[in-house]
């Protein structure tokens, strides 16, 4: 809990300052709201292969943390750094080449003009994105999750006194609109990266609990001289193959969100906007299962590493934060699904006022109940899973799992309605749960599972080399 608490701190910073930006841009009108919107849903595309890069750092890290290996951990922050202008180049320099087809992909006439605009500064800026990203699991990777909390607690405040001064002018500043959203949040990401920086030249990471003292953990990323290319691209490797599960899942998700979305439309604009609303309401609650996540991740990563540092079958310690992770997740998702349930009609009336749009809202989120406890505890067990070097399994999980959703809530439709579409999210959520929970053979002592973590003997050579050149 220790480790969770800040995560969603700085996951729910996020969503106030999005909605608060977005309350901003709707008064610009319907164009500019497709916009801001066709951007989000981009970024959001490109998230997804974010995490595996951001995601695959904050394990192998931890597992160097947790193993006391500096000259590991120094080699997973060099290569996350490489990974990260690699991705930023790779990303920014086509999308601003191509800005204008994307936007006209999706959106013509003013609004698809006004998207491109937004792209015009967002692709340029998408380093700054990434690497606050990978700033942050370096941070995280260590145990650190406050100081991630700060860094965004500080760019989504000056997000907030940005927005209006530069979507709509007020006295000596420029009404710049969508431009000026999109110059507010690269400014506020600028500065948060900046900190962010000045914080790791000026703060030493904590010690791991045994071993060799941790100093210049994180520095030795960016410090240490004369690592082997080849050390750089196998550790690069490590990484993408241990955060691929994780953007797997997060880009499955959002996929069978859009076709989520797409099936309720087919119901009309009211059951569409009351989903909107009901939607809004449950990213608040579940970002509470993913900080659950975030912190077992890191966990299980440092305890794999110690054990398999002092020669000890791992899984007997993972099977124990499994277990502890099951029951802080399902605690959350019971109180999550009694929330729903008990305050759909008086939450639902903050955000709207029509009667038919309420309905669809308060009977979306009461159904809701049915999915939050399941979903939690695949949330939460995923990210042990993941960091265990388990990771297939929970991707199968969720690949099925969501086909599941789909076809049953799309059968369920007919008899039953827009509700129909809500009782496949259940649905899905428990095939989820049980692929999950399906008792695995039981390894051998030392056996790393899929295997990214594992320190061979091809990267022990690595690693003396690495802490020659670190001493010289």
């Amino acid at each position: 809990m220790a480790l969770a608490g800040p995560v969603y701190g700085e996951l729910l910073s996020g969503v106030v300052a999005s909605v608060v930006g977005a309350y901003w841009v709707a008064g610009l009108g319907a164009p500019a709201v497709a916009a801001v919107t066709l951007a989000g849903t981009v970024e959001n595309l490109l998230l997804g292969l974010v995490l595996v890069v951001a995601s695959g750092t904050t394990v192998r890290l931890a597992h160097a943390h947790g193993a006391g290996d500096r000259a590991g951990a120094g080699r997973v922050a060099r290569a996350a750094w490489r990974l990260c202008a690699l991705g930023s180049l790779l990303i920014a320099v086509p999308g601003f080449l191509a800005r204008d087809r994307i936007a006209g992909a999706f959106l013509d006439g003013e609004a698809a003009a006004l998207a491109a605009d937004w792209f015009t500064v967002a692709f340029p800026a998408f380093g700054l994105f990434f690497a606050q990203r990978i700033a942050d699991e370096l941070f995280k990777g260590v145990g650190d999750t406050r100081t991630p909390l700060r860094t965004a607690l500080l760019g989504n405040a000056l997000l907030l006194v940005l927005d209006p001064l530069l979507i709509l002018g007020p006295g000596p500043f420029p009404a710049l609109g969508v431009t000026g959203a999109a110059l507010a949040l690269t400014a506020s990401r600028a500065v948060a990266l900046a900190v962010t920086a000045l914080l790791r030249r000026r703060r030493r990471p904590p010690a791991p609990a045994e071993g060799p003292p941790a100093e210049g953990l994180l520095a030795d990323g960016l410090l240490a001289e004369g690592l082997l290319a080849e050390g750089l691209l196998a550790e690069g490797r490590a990484i993408t193959a241990t955060g691929a599960p994780f953007g797997l899942d997060f880009t499955a998700r959002m996929g069978v969100g859009t076709v989520q979305l797409g099936l309720v439309a087919a119901f009309g604009v009211p059951a569409v906007a009351g989903y909107g609303v009901g939607y809004r309401v449950l990213l608040i609650v579940t970002m509470a299962f993913y900080a659950v996540r975030q912190a077992a991740a890191i966990e299980a990563a440092r305890l794999t590493g110690a054990a398999r540092r002092a020669g000890a079958d791992p899984a007997t310690a993972v099977r124990s934060l499994a277990r502890d992770t099951a029951g802080l997740a399902g605690v959350l998702g019971a109180g999550a699904a009694l929330l729903c349930a008990a305050a759909a009609r008086p939450v639902t009336a903050l955000f709207t006022d029509d009667p038919a749009v309420a309905g669809e809202a308060v009977g979306f989120l009461r159904m809701a109940g049915l999915y939050l406890l399941p979903y939690a505890l695949v949330v939460a067990l995923g990210g042990v899973h993941q960091a265990a070097s388990a990771g297939r399994r929970p991707v199968v999980a969720v690949l099925f799992g969501l086909t599941a959703q789909l076809a049953s809530g799309a059968a369920l439709s007919g008899p039953f309605g827009v509700r129909g579409l809500w009782a496949g999210m259940t649905i899905g959520a428990l095939v989820q749960l049980a692929l999950l929970l399906l008792p695995l053979p039981r390894r051998r002592a030392g056996a790393t599972g899929d295997g990214p973590l594992r320190n061979g003997p091809e990267e022990a050579s690595e690693i003396r080399l690495i802490e020659r050149n670190a001493s010289a």
